[in-house]
């Protein structure tokens, strides 16, 4: 674990500058100085490079600055002071005179709490003393064979609008202990993903637009009530990530923004620095500091609050210059990126480090020895985007934009994929994944099955945002909470079930995760039939009776009778329906077949089989 100490040496403001001090949260920001265990004062540093002066001021100096004067320690500019008082729970900020002899006020950036917002002051706090009981959980972790062999199905939430009380308020750290953990882990996910919870101005802003980046958001608690959040999530076998945004900040004028009256955190051009979509700020990093700064902020994560993973946010934004035409690959970004990951994985080989890139940029998922990007997984956008064109056509109007559904096997061994069905799909207008259905109600309800069957069926991890799980109708309203009166209704209580079992049998199956990264896990047993828009596919596992055959049917057209060329011979058994009724399905499902001598799809034997209307079925060897 990063070490916690107070003291500045020379060895540590050198590393700082290089780029490579990993712990710079140990030195920077405000901290209790103990003796014997008795609290002896607070020291405060911070790096204001272009400023005249720097004060101390806050709740203890009723907020009158200049009256704890802080001491340059180089010309780099990192300043310092020690107040000989226990300030724990004390408000405070920087007060910084400009080069232009402005005085502007500035929160922490290495604050562990802040104030809550719309107030902006920051908060001494104390880490330590949280007793932790997710032993047996890392036991387990590091005992484990790799992700990669096994399954990964993350839900991925916003805590603000999962679920409100009924005056809209927001429920507590605590509180969601109690509520989602049981609710996530019934479902059958492995992860919980949650949006960026550093901490940010902005309600509506998703906290992608952060100030705080070592200061979980106050909306919910303190620091300790997230660890207590996490701590139960892994005593219940819940991993749990959190979407980091590395890229830009938020340019609220508390916050890192020209933090000492220029360009610091950022990059000194207004063309590399704005992110004009986004209203934001590049970070700069050229910057050793920055490095510091960010590399830091990812161990503090993993070793503080115990995170299993980080959702890299807007991976392209940071590997290609801002606003350049044509796009111009950024060094420096690459270079950050592949230090990052190096780090992570010195500190923890099992950790996750998941790149949301919407490029073809080569070797996101290779080693950084061998030339890649260095992390473990990327979300696949084209999958996703391919996905979902294809489901808005009308069924009949499928078999003419087949490819859409094979080409993602034409690269799903290009890197290790995860498939997200996530945040940005249903929001905006873009309806949620129930509405995006064509055709008539039972037939949005036979879809949504169907895709999160093909999710589920299809190489690579797994990525689902929350309301999708019983088929939420209405986009994602990030100001509200989900729409639960929905379970009582059939429909949404059905999907909910088959929501429960799909998660459950993906878990349960070895084919649908050992072999995800590698091609023997996957054979088309029929991958042109455009004509009727069924897809049929083979996945393995290790032993041969973990074999999985998937057909898929993407019309709302039923067969009673269709042959499908079989892996081996011998007696199958149908483990799964979209078409149960008790799904909201109708009941066109199997028990079993015994293959028979009939050639088809360049196999020696086949099975007649039933075929649903807008759904999938599973089938595995018969145990004898």
């Amino acid at each position: 674990m990063a070490r916690m100490d107070h003291t500045i040496s020379d060895f540590d403001i050198h590393l700082f500058h290089e780029g490579t001090l990993y712990n710079s949260h140990a030195i920077f920001g405000a901290h209790l100085v103990k003796q014997k265990k008795k609290v002896t004062g607070t020291r405060f540093t911070v790096w204001a490079p272009h400023a005249k002066s720097v004060s101390v001021t806050g709740s203890f100096t009723d907020w009158e600055p200049g009256k704890y004067e802080m001491t340059r320690v180089n010309n780099e500019g990192i300043w310092t002071c020690f107040i000989d008082q226990d300030l724990e729970g004390s408000l405070y900020k920087y007060a910084i005179t400009t080069a232009g002899g402005d005085l502007i006020m500035k929160s922490d950036p290495y604050a562990f709490h802040s104030e809550l917002r719309p107030q902006t002051a920051s908060v001494v706090y104390d880490l330590s003393g949280y007793k932790w009981g997710d032993q047996l959980y890392r036991q387990r972790v590091r005992k484990r064979r790799p992700i990669y062999e096994r399954p990964l199905a993350i839900y991925e939430l916003h805590l603000n609008s999962w679920k409100q009380k009924e005056d809209g308020s927001y429920l507590t750290y605590r509180e969601y202990a109690d509520e989602l953990i049981p609710y996530v882990k019934e479902r059958g996910f492995t992860h919980i993903e949650l949006l960026p919870l550093t901490e940010h101005p902005l309600d509506a802003s998703w906290g992608y637009q952060g100030t705080g980046y070592f200061s979980p958001t106050s909306r919910f608690g303190t620091p300790h009530d997230l660890m207590y959040f996490i701590d139960r999530c892994h005593q219940e076998d819940i991993g749990v990530l959190l979407d980091w945004v590395p890229g830009h900040f938020c340019k609220d004028s508390h916050g890192l923004y020209m933090f000492d009256g220029q360009p610091l955190y950022e990059y000194d051009s207004f063309n590399d620095r704005e992110n004009l979509e986004w209203g934001t700020a590049n970070f700069n990093l050229a910057k050793g500091e920055v490095r510091s700064f960010l590399i830091s902020n990812a161990l503090y994560w993993m070793n503080f609050f115990r995170i299993d993973g980080l959702r890299v946010d807007a991976v392209a934004n940071i590997i290609y210059w801002a606003n350049s035409e044509p796009e111009t690959a950024n060094p420096y970004a690459t270079e950050f990126l592949q230090e990052l990951n190096k780090a992570v994985f010195n500190e923890n080989p099992r950790f996750l480090m998941m790149a949301e890139d919407s490029t073809d940029w080569p070797g996101v998922t290779k080693p950084v020895h061998e030339g890649g990007l260095g992390f473990n997984y990327k979300w696949n956008m084209g999958w996703m985007n391919d996905l979902l064109d294809y489901m808005e056509y009308p069924p009949f109007e499928r078999r003419h934009h087949h490819h859409k559904l094979t080409f993602s096997l034409v690269y799903a061994y290009s890197e290790n994929y995860i498939l997200p069905l996530s945040h940005d799909e249903v929001v905006h207008g873009k309806r949620s994944l129930l509405h995006k259905m064509p055709g008539e109600y039972w037939e949005k309800f036979a879809q949504w099955r169907l895709l999160l069957s093909y999710l589920i069926t299809h190489p690579g991890k797994k990525l689902l945002f929350m309301g999708a799980e019983f088929a939420q109708f209405d986009e994602w309203k990030y100001v509200q909470g989900l729409d639960w009166f929905l379970k009582d209704y059939d429909s949404h209580a059905q999907s909910d079930v088959f929501t429960k079992e799909l998660m459950n049998f993906y878990q349960a199956h070895k084919a649908l995760h050992e072999f995800d990264h590698d091609p023997q896990g996957f054979e088309w047993i029929d991958a042109d039939n455009a004509e009727q828009s069924i897809y049929s596919f083979v996945r393995r596992g290790k032993r041969k009776s973990d074999t999985l055959m998937v057909i898929c049917n993407f019309t709302n057209v039923s067969y009673d009778h269709f042959r499908i060329g079989a892996p081996f011979e011998g007696k199958w058994e149908e483990v799964f329906s979209s078409d149960r009724q008790d799904f909201g399905g109708t009941n066109h499902v199997n028990q079993t077949a015994l293959t028979e001598e009939n050639p088809i799809h360049n196999r020696k034997q086949s099975l007649d089989i039933k075929i649903p209307p807008l759904g999938i079925t599973i089938w595995k060897p018969a145990k004898k």
